[in-house]
């Protein structure tokens, strides 16, 4: 019998950032891939640290496919709300690409929807507000496509361990190691449940002790900080423009506007998606 192969597509979270293991990171899916099976598993970890639906599209997206994987995990999206090229339309588009390539050869599909990266970082409304609007309108694509392309899909967006510290590296955004755990433990047991893992779950409880107060000062003054200005430079005048934009609403008595026009995006994007394949040769 052949080993599962498990290949994990995605971002820094996918890449195990916040779970050190030796001179790199383990992360979520390689504690995963430990108990899918009592058979040998083949596990890729093919995600990168700061990939963006565009990279899973053009560059995760044949290596994955060239592994031939019997499950395949697909957990991006966070970084395109993170860049001034912020578009749902294209972040939806490459999503249905991908999950259609990897379920077309019959793949097992993860998925999963993530926090707000403005809410994790503490930032104030005004500049909280677009961020939580935008990751949202990822949410809400994840959601509609994991359920057309019948994914197993993790609801990683709410939930008490959102603000249970103790889950948390230093600089809020990744999964400390118990993080990681808690994460690997919930797709366990979706998959689980749906009679495609058959292994020991993942123990929840982490191997290492967490870091202290002064590593994590240390590591956001140090690492951290350069991490956040690669990510986030060139989004931040615009983020400031929709900050404007949320006070001039705000003082109108008319944010809700915003919140609906977001929501029609991602409706027409959605709709796009269905229109083009409908108008695929041997459509029904």
């Amino acid at each position: 019998m052949r080993p599962v192969r498990f290949v994990a597509l995605g971002d820094s979270l996918t890449e195990g950032v916040g779970d050190p293991a030796g001179d790199g990171w383990r992360g979520w899916a390689a504690l995963l891939a430990g108990g899918l099976a009592r058979t040998p598993v083949e596990f890729t970890n093919l995600a990168r640290s700061g990939a963006q639906t565009r990279d899973v599209r053009e560059r995760q997206l044949p290596a994955g496919l060239a592994l031939r994987p019997d499950l395949v995990s697909v957990v991006v999206g966070v970084n395109d709300t993170l860049r001034c090229t912020f578009d749902i339309h294209a972040v939806a588009a490459r999503l249905d690409q991908v999950y259609a390539a990897f379920t077309a050869r019959g793949a097992v599909l993860l998925t999963a929807c993530l926090p707000d990266p403005g809410a994790m970082l503490g930032l104030p409304g005004a500049l909280g507000r677009p961020l939580a609007r935008r990751q949202r309108a990822v949410n809400a694509v994840v959601h509609a496509l994991s359920d057309r392309y019948g994914a197993v899909h993790l609801h990683a967006a709410e939930g008490e361990w959102l603000g249970d510290r103790a889950m948390w590296s230093a600089d809020r955004l990744h999964p400390g190691e118990r993080g990681h755990r808690q994460l690997a433990v919930r797709f366990h047991a979706l998959l689980a449940g749906a009679g495609l893992a058959t292994g020991t779950a993942p123990s929840p409880e982490p191997e290492l002790p967490a870091p202290t107060r002064a590593a994590s000062l240390w590591w956001l003054a140090t690492a951290g900080t350069g991490w956040m200005a690669r990510r986030c430079t060139d989004l931040l005048p615009q983020l400031l423009t929709l900050a404007a934009d949320e006070l001039r609403h705000h003082a109108r008595g008319t944010s809700a506007r915003l919140d609906l026009r977001a929501s029609a995006a991602v409706s027409a994007a959605l709709a796009a998606l269905s229109i083009a394949e409908a108008a695929e040769p041997g459509a029904a």
